[in-house]
């Protein structure tokens, strides 16, 4: 089993940036692929990006060229480094664990919000 703590939201004025932290429990944190989802207000959760345990990434067209989703093996971290927020990424963004065979795991969430 994977326990999943998010950290790094916030307030940030449109423009800026913010990096999201997801630390990870377990020894097998290495094979499993990390991904980053958000939920807005109403709205239904959805894709940011994934990192594969290869290293292989795949972005959201709203966040490709502004987002970077990157990872740590030696330390369970995976990282979403975010730049020019703007008021539409306001939401919850999840981290997630994916196994084929170990199953899935999403952290509780980390607020982010942009000020217009």
């Amino acid at each position: 089993q994977v326990q999943l703590v998010e950290s790094g939201g916030g307030l940030v004025q449109a423009g800026g940036s913010l990096r999201l932290s997801c630390a990870a429990s377990g020894r097998t944190f290495s094979s499993y692929a990390m991904g980053w989802f958000r939920q807005a207000p109403g709205k239904e959760r959805k894709f940011v990006a994934t990192i594969r345990s290869g290293g292989s990434t795949t972005y959201a067209d709203s966040v490709k060229g502004r987002f970077t989703i990157s990872r740590d093996n030696a330390k369970n971290t995976v990282y979403l480094q975010m730049n020019s927020l703007t008021a539409e990424d306001t939401a919850v963004y999840y981290c997630v664990a994916i196994h084929p065979t170990m199953g899935n795991y999403w952290g509780q969430g980390t607020q982010v919000t942009v000020s217009s």
